[in-house]
């Protein structure tokens, strides 16, 4: 194989070139049609724009808030906890694991399902349910 003989794995095609004349199928009004704001240069309207009516999103009432300070905790249930290998469970190690994906402000421990075994769980917080479940099979529950 020689340079000359090299050719792309896609064939390239040509960008189309409009206003070149009747013959070309794209000459006159270049595909834009006859006048009005369209067929103007820079022409169109923004996102959002009604037709000088009140768009849709200054039509509706604000509603509600974010709070800033809120915690967005990892929900862990007990099922989950039985999935654990070793008997003192964290975050760090629920990750490890492949139990739970990503922790964002912390984890907290729900009373879903059944625990089956012993363990010494550390995290930021606990249902009421879930610590009297950990606890009465001999387990702890330490708030971190």
């Amino acid at each position: 194989m020689k340079l000359g003989e090299l050719k792309p794995a896609v064939e390239k095609q040509d960008r189309k070139r409009v206003g070149r004349g009747i013959g070309s199928g794209t000459g006159k009004t270049s595909g834009k049609g006859h006048k009005g704001q369209k067929a103007r240069s820079g022409g169109g309207v923004r996102r959002g724009f009604e037709g000088g009516q009140t768009p849709l999103y200054r039509r509706l009432p604000k509603r509600g808030f974010t709070n800033i300070h809120a915690k967005n905790y990892t929900e862990v249930t007990l099922t989950m906890l039985n999935k654990s290998k070793s008997t003192d469970v964290t975050a760090e190690s629920l990750v490890e694991e492949g139990i739970i994906g990503k922790i964002n402000d912390g984890i907290v421990v729900l009373a879903t399902g059944k625990l089956e075994k012993k363990l010494n769980v550390k995290a930021n917080r606990f249902t009421a349910t879930a610590k009297e479940k950990i606890e009465a099979l001999g387990g702890k529950a330490e708030v971190i």
